[in-house]
Order: C-alpha cells, then sequence, then structure tokens
C-alpha cells in the first residue's frame, strides 16, 4: 500500500484514492508515479473492467505541488520532461475510467479528471485552471481537453480569470456528466463502474478509442474507425453471446473474449 495513495478492488472495479490530506491532495512525483503504478496493476488485471478515481471531501485533488516547483528553471523542466514523463499513464490507460469529484479540483487536479472517461461530481465540487495567478499556463492539457469539453469561450473565461466553477455549471456546460451529493458520489460512480464492468471488456476498450477517436480525427475519418471497429466485434466471442442472450431473453454470460 502506497502512502499517497490507496487502492481498492469491489469485484471488477479498481478503486484508487489519491491521498495528501494534509495538502489537499496536491499532485507531486511521487504521487503520480504512484498513480501510474497503480493504473498498470489495474490493467494487467483481466478481473478489473473499469476504474473509479477519486480523493477526498474536501479535495479532488487541488492542483499541483507549488512548493516542489519554486526553485525550478527553464532546463530543470525541459530536460526532466515534467508532466509528460509521469502524469500522461492515464491518457493510455485503455479501460473506462470513471473521475469522482468532491470539493476542489484545481489545476492540474481539474487536468487529472479530464483525462479520465467521464466525471461525476458532488454538489460540492469546485473546478479552476488558476495558473494564470502564477505566471504560467496549464500543462496538462488544460488547454486542450478545456475547450474540447466545455467550448471555446467559456475555456477561456476560465483559462484567463483563474475563477471556480461550481457543479452545476460544470454540468451545464459539458464538463460533468453527473451530479449527486457530496455523500453519495463515490457510491454512485462505484455503481456505475460496477455496471459498465459487466460489459464485454474489448468492446469497452473498443467504445473508448473510437469516441476518444472524434477529437483527434476529422469526421470521415472518424466515422470509417468506428465502423471498422463496429465490424471488428463480429469476431468476438462476446458478440455472438451477446446477441444470443438478447434472443434468448436472458442475461448476457461475457467471457471478454
Amino acid at each position: 500500500m502506497n502512502a499517497v495513495i490507496l487502492t481498492e478492488t469491489h469485484e471488477r472495479v479498481g478503486l484508487i484514492r489519491l491521498k495528501r490530506p494534509e495538502l489537499f491532495n496536491a499532485l507531486n512525483d511521487e504521487l503520480m508515479n504512484a498513480l501510474a503504478a497503480a493504473l498498470d496493476g489495474f490493467e494487467a488485471d483481466e478481473n478489473i473492467g473499469c476504474v473509479v478515481i477519486t480523493g477526498s471531501p474536501k479535495a479532488f485533488a487541488a492542483g499541483a505541488d507549488i512548493a516542489a516547483m519554486k526553485d525550478w528553471g527553464y532546463m530543470d523542466v525541459y530536460k526532466s520532461n515534467f508532466i509528460t514523463r509521469n502524469w500522461e499513464r492515464l491518457k493510455t490507460f485503455r479501460k473506462p475510467v470513471i473521475a469522482a469529484v468532491s470539493g476542489l479540483a484545481m489545476g492540474g487536479g481539474c487536468e487529472l479528471a479530464m483525462m479520465c472517461d467521464t466525471v461525476f461530481a458532488a454538489d460540492t465540487a469546485k473546478f479552476a485552471l488558476p495558473e494564470v495567478k502564477l505566471a504560467v499556463i496549464p500543462g496538462a492539457g488544460g488547454t486542450q481537453r478545456m475547450p474540447r469539453a466545455v467550448g471555446k469561450a467559456k475555456a477561456m473565461d476560465l483559462c484567463f480569470t483563474g475563477r471556480f466553477m461550481d457543479a452545476a455549471e460544470a454540468e451545464r456546460a459539458g464538463l460533468v456528466s453527473r451530479i449527486y451529493p457530496a455523500d453519495q458520489v463515490l457510491d454512485e460512480a462505484l455503481a456505475a463502474a460496477a455496471a459498465i464492468a459487466q460489459q464485454s471488456l474489448p468492446v469497452l476498450m473498443m467504445l473508448k478509442e473510437s469516441v476518444n477517436r472524434a477529437f483527434e480525427s476529422s469526421l470521415n475519418e472518424g466515422l470509417l474507425f468506428e465502423r471498422r471497429t463496429l465490424h471488428a466485434t463480429f469476431s468476438l466471442a462476446d458478440n455472438k453471446e451477446g446477441i444470443a442472450a438478447f434472443l434468448e431473453k436472458r442475461k448476457p454470460r461475457f467471457s471478454n473474449r
């Protein structure tokens, strides 16, 4: 068990809790390395079909650890490949991931939530990209994922002002998919993850890849990718089982093959 994260397994769901409560789960190298290792483990485990990432009631994650950065210069961050070397493991994770966000999701914490496939927010959640106040810019995808999530005008507003966006506004804007009372959000995320994990894992991975392709290609190229991926599902044993179960009016028993 790592000091800065906790991992749990709930049947086919993996849970990762960020755990630096004294610093509102500020993201440093130790935590991001531990998160990457936990993701490696869950990706290799064929019994895991979905992952939930959460923080504490007060903070999902309050951004990068600013104290660790105070003496850095350009060559320090350039030569060490800051962010890229250990922050992007979530981007390459192939199984579905739900962020269960309570309290603060600021800077890197907001960016970490956006790296997940969907965001469930507590009614206490607050999202912000306040880097401009430190004379830096978001560097873990904030200027790229936020416009894709909420549109250019609102993304510019958030980045220029560093203001907080509450859960209700975040849902209206498209950053958040569901809102729950703070004492229910994790349970609801785990329940949704359990339902997702009952589906065919290869199909879930194909779905994730196909939806992500929408943001990285033209419509025609994305449609072609979707069509070829659809065709590939007909080679799966789970495809045959799913169709048979539907016709026989029973619950499918997927083998994830």
